[in-house]
C-alpha cells in the first residue's frame, strides 16, 4: 500500500514537470523510489574511511528553469563529468540525479523569482536498492544578479558523513561562485585530489582567487568522528531540555516522530543530532531530515520514522494517530502539536534528572564544542546505568553460539522503575540488533559500548574514592 502511494506521488510528480526530458529508461520505478525514502540513516555508526577515500563523488548545480506552467529544478553544472559510462551507469546516475533535485528542492514547482533569500545549508540521505548510503549536503543560496530571480542549489555528494566539514566547502564553493562559476572547478578539482583526513586531522587545499592570490584552506575533521556529522546548537535553540528529554525518550522506544519547521537547515540537524543521542546504538527505522512534498504519503507508514516536513505541510499530518509531532518553528504556539502523553514517564524518573542536571553545565551560549563536550556526557550514563551489564548475561559455550539471557538480565537491576523501562527498551530493534552483534563477537573482543562503559566505571570509582 505505502509503495502504490508513493508510486502515485511520483507519477504526479513527473505529470507537474510536464516533460520526460529523454529519461524514461533512466526514470526509477516505484519500487525504487520507495527503498530510496524508506530507508534508515546509519548516522550513529563510525564510518572507516581509507586513505584513498575521496571527499566527494561529485557537485552538482541544481537551477529553477521556467517552464510554461512553473519553474522546474534541473541540474545545470555537474563536477566531475563522467564520461565513458556505460548504459546502466547512465542509468543509475540519472536515478540519482533525479533524486538529486527532489531533495534539493522538496516543495517541487511551487517557486517564483526573489529579492531576498537567506542562504541555508541542509542534507540529507540517498539509498541505493541494495541498501548502500550516500550523504547529499546542499547550499540553497541566492545567485548574484538583478531583479527577482529563483534561486539555486549547490549540491556533493558524498559517502561521507561530515556536516561541518562540508558546510566549510560550501562557504569556499559560495564565494568563488560570486565571481565566477569557472572559479570552482579548481578548487573542487584540489579538494578531489587530497586525501580525506583522519578524525583529529587537518588537510589544506591551495587555491588561486584573482585579486587575492593563492589561498590555503584548512579543512579539519573533529576529534570524534561519530559527532562530525551534527551540529547540536539548534536543537538546542529550537527546544528547551525539557523539550528534548521528552523527545529523547519517544526516540529510544522507536516511535513515529516528525518534526516540523519553515527552515529545511533546521529540519536536518535537529533530526540528525536527536539521532546521535541513542549513540552507542543506531537508529534502525526510516530517517528522512526532509521530506518532499509529493513523497508526504510516508507520514501514513505505521513502522516507526524520523521524519522532518516544512510546516506549509502541517495539515497533511496532523490527523495520524501514536504521533510525535514537534514544532520546531519560532513563531509556534505549542511545541508538541501531537503527543501519546506518556513522553514525561518513559525514563526512570531520577535518570531523566540526572541528564537534566549534567545538560545544566554547558555555558549559556555553548560552542559547538562544548556541546560536542557536554551532550553526549549527560546522555551517555544514562545507557550505562540501564544497559551497561549487558556483557554479564551473555551466556558463552565452547562450540556454541552464544546466548543473551534477557530475563535475568532485566531482573538484575535493583531499581523498580528502571526495570520497567528496560523491558520496554529490550523489546526495540536498536537493542536487538545491538545484542545480535555482540552475542557473534569473540569473547575477547571489546566493543565500542564495552570499553565505553568500563571507562566511565573507572572514571565513578576514581571520583568515589576521592570524596573519601
Amino acid at each position: 500500500m505505502m509503495k502504490k502511494r508513493l508510486s502515485t506521488a511520483w507519477s504526479s510528480f513527473r505529470g507537474k514537470l510536464g516533460r520526460d526530458r529523454g529519461l524514461k529508461e533512466a526514470e526509477p520505478s516505484a519500487g525504487e523510489i520507495a527503498a530510496d525514502v524508506l530507508s534508515s540513516d546509519n548516522t550513529g555508526k563510525e564510518t572507516r574511511y581509507s586513505s584513498t577515500q575521496f571527499f566527494f563523488e561529485y557537485l552538482v548545480v541544481v537551477s529553477l528553469k521556467k517552464t510554461k506552467e512553473a519553474y522546474e529544478p534541473q541540474i545545470t553544472y555537474q563536477f566531475p563529468k563522467k564520461d565513458g559510462l556505460v548504459r546502466f551507469q547512465k542509468e543509475e546516475q540519472e536515478k540519482t540525479f533525479k533524486a538529486i533535485t527532489l531533495f534539493c528542492f522538496p516543495e517541487g514547482i511551487n517557486w517564483k523569482p526573489l529579492t531576498e533569500y537567506p542562504s541555508e545549508t541542509f542534507s540529507f540521505v540517498l539509498t541505493e536498492i541494495d541498501g548502500s548510503r550516500r550523504n547529499g549536503y546542499c547550499r540553497r543560496l541566492l545567485p548574484n544578479g538583478k531583479g527577482a530571480r529563483p534561486p539555486e542549489a549547490y549540491c556533493i555528494i558524498s559517502s561521507l558523513a561530515c556536516f561541518g566539514l562540508f558546510s566549510k566547502i560550501f562557504d569556499e564553493v559560495e564565494k568563488r561562485r560570486q565571481i565566477s562559476m569557472a572559479m570552482i572547478y579548481p578548487f573542487m578539482q584540489s579538494l578531489r585530489e587530497a586525501p580525506f583526513p583522519a578524525p583529529g586531522n587537518t588537510v589544506k587545499i591551495k587555491s588561486f582567487i584573482p585579486d587575492a592570490g593563492t589561498e590555503i584552506i584548512s579543512l579539519t575533521r573533529p576529534l570524534d568522528s561519530w559527532l562530525e556529522h551534527v551540529d547540536f546548537r539548534t536543537l538546542f535553540r529550537c527546544l528547551s531540555d525539557e523539550e528534548v528529554l521528552q523527545v529523547f525518550a519517544a526516540t529510544v522506544l522507536e516511535r513515529r516522530i516528525i518534526f516540523i519547521a519553515e527552515e529545511l537547515s533546521t529540519l536536518s540537524q535537529v533530526i540528525h543530532a536527536v539521532a546521535v543521542l541513542l549513540s552507542p546504538f543506531t537508529w534502525q527505522h526510516t530517517l528522512i531530515p526532509i521530506v518532499p512534498e509529493i513523497l508526504i504519503d510516508v507520514v501514513m507508514a505505521p513502522t516507526p520514522y524520523l521524519l522532518g516536513v516544512q510546516k506549509r505541510l502541517l495539515d497533511l499530518v496532523i490527523d495520524q494517530s501514536d504521533l510525535l509531532v514537534v514544532d520546531l518553528s519560532e513563531n509556534r504556539q505549542e511545541t508538541f502539536i501531537t503527543k501519546i502523553g506518556d513522553e514525561k514517564t518513559i525514563l526512570p524518573h531520577k535518570l531523566r534528572d540526572e541528564i537534566l542536571q549534567a545538560l545544566k553545565t554547558r555555558p549559556e551560549k555553548a560552542t559547538v564544542e562544548e556541546l560536542n563536550r557536554v551532550v553526549p556526557a549527560a546522555f551517555f550514563p544514562f545507557f550505562v546505568k540501564t544497559v551497561g551489564h549487558f556483557n554479564q548475561h551473555i551466556l558463552r559455550k565452547a562450540g556454541e553460539p552464544a546466548v543473551f539471557q534477557r530475563r535475568n538480565f532485566c531482573k538484575a537491576l535493583e531499581s523498580k522503575s528502571t526495570r520497567h523501562f528496560v523491558k520496554k527498551f529490550v523489546q526495540t530493534q536498536m537493542f536487538d540488533l545491538f545484542i545480535q552483534e555482540v552475542e557473534q563477537q569473540p569473547a575477547s573482543q571489546e566493543g565500542f559500548f564495552q570499553k565505553k562503559v568500563a571507562e566511565y566505571r573507572e572514571k565513578m570509582k576514581k571520583e568515589k574514592t576521592k570524596k573519601h
